[in-house]
């Protein structure tokens, strides 16, 4: 006998539970982009076949920053050799190495009228030299299309092969290198497995040997399970290094497939977590839940370039 009343009854009572997903904090909630300058942007960078680190790691920011023609252009693809419990950058087995790249990256500067440029990629350890000479590339065709642009540029940790990485990019003579340690030495065989928290320390401390006068930058994320005593540690562990400056911001999660947010962390806290780093010497910090590695970045190359010149004067004082 048909019981279609009980059987609805009956399936609603075994269908899986849906858990909520935690509501992110008024905090951190971004207006989706609608101006005309982002379009703009992207727009751009479509036509130039370039990628974004705006785009692929689903940045809270990319409204503001490409309103302003700022975007942080990412190199040799869009497809990662790794994957990270925390990215948002697909991961498989990369295309070749666009030749074009660099001058393609050269032209977007120009026609954006940058004043500064930041430049990642992603991890390619398919590459004999990890990508490097890409960087090199980059650089040099930035610095003869746009001689008077800044250039920042995020790296890898170009494993097993960073020594030789480096120097080429260093001798290169960009004016910002950043290497982001991203977590606490605890949680990287979960984070960040493909990676090593004293290779990527080693990495910075390696710049700052080779060319004292090329600034440092790291950043961590929070919200991953960290304890604050760890992330202490990893400030001074940044310094040891001799890192000039720090961004921390909040972790999201991209998809539910990454990494959970252990926690939301609050604007005061990160208040407090940029004051312990500002006593610890770093020449400057970026501290809130919306801080990422390449937001606000050619204010804060000129603040940086500011702080260094008063640390000279007191010093020479």
């Amino acid at each position: 006998m048909a019981r279609p009343g009980m059987d609805r009854y009956l399936a609603r009572m075994n269908a899986p539970v849906a858990v909520p997903k935690p509501r992110k904090p008024d905090w951190i909630r971004v207006k989706a982009p609608t101006s005309e300058a982002y379009h703009s942007t992207r727009r751009l960078m479509r036509d130039l076949n370039l990628a974004t680190v705006c785009e692929e790691a689903a940045c809270p920011n990319i409204g503001e920053c490409w309103t302003k023609k700022h975007a942080t252009v990412m190199i040799l693809g869009d497809t990662c050799t790794r994957a990270c419990a925390f990215c948002n950058v697909k991961t498989g087995m990369p295309r070749a190495v666009d030749p074009l790249e660099p001058e393609h990256v050269a032209t977007a500067a120009a026609e954006l009228g940058l004043e500064h440029i930041v430049v990642t990629s992603v991890d390619r350890d398919d590459l004999p030299d990890g990508g490097a000479s890409q960087f090199v590339k980059v650089i040099k065709a930035l610095r003869k299309r746009t001689p008077s642009t800044t250039i920042e540029i995020l790296t890898p940790d170009f494993r097993n092969k960073s020594e030789a990485a480096v120097e080429a990019i260093v001798d290169a003579g960009p004016d910002v290198y950043n290497h982001n340690l991203e977590t606490v030495p605890r949680l990287y065989p979960t984070i960040r497995p493909g990676a090593r928290y004293y290779a990527s320390l080693r990495l910075l401390e390696g710049v700052k040997r080779k060319a004292p006068q090329i600034f440092t930058k790291s950043g961590v994320m929070v919200g991953l399970g960290e304890q604050r005593l760890e992330v202490h540690q990893v400030m001074d562990d940044m310094r040891s290094a001799r890192v000039d400056f720090l961004t921390m911001g909040q972790y999201l999660q991209p998809t539910p497939r990454h990494a959970k947010v252990a926690e939301f962390v609050t604007p005061q806290a990160f208040d407090a977590y940029g004051a312990i780093a500002r006593a610890k010497g770093f020449l400057l910090v970026a501290a809130s839940p919306l801080t990422r590695s390449s937001y606000h970045a050619g204010d804060d190359f000129r603040k940086m370039q500011e702080a260094r010149a008063a640390q000279l004067d007191r010093s020479n004082g």
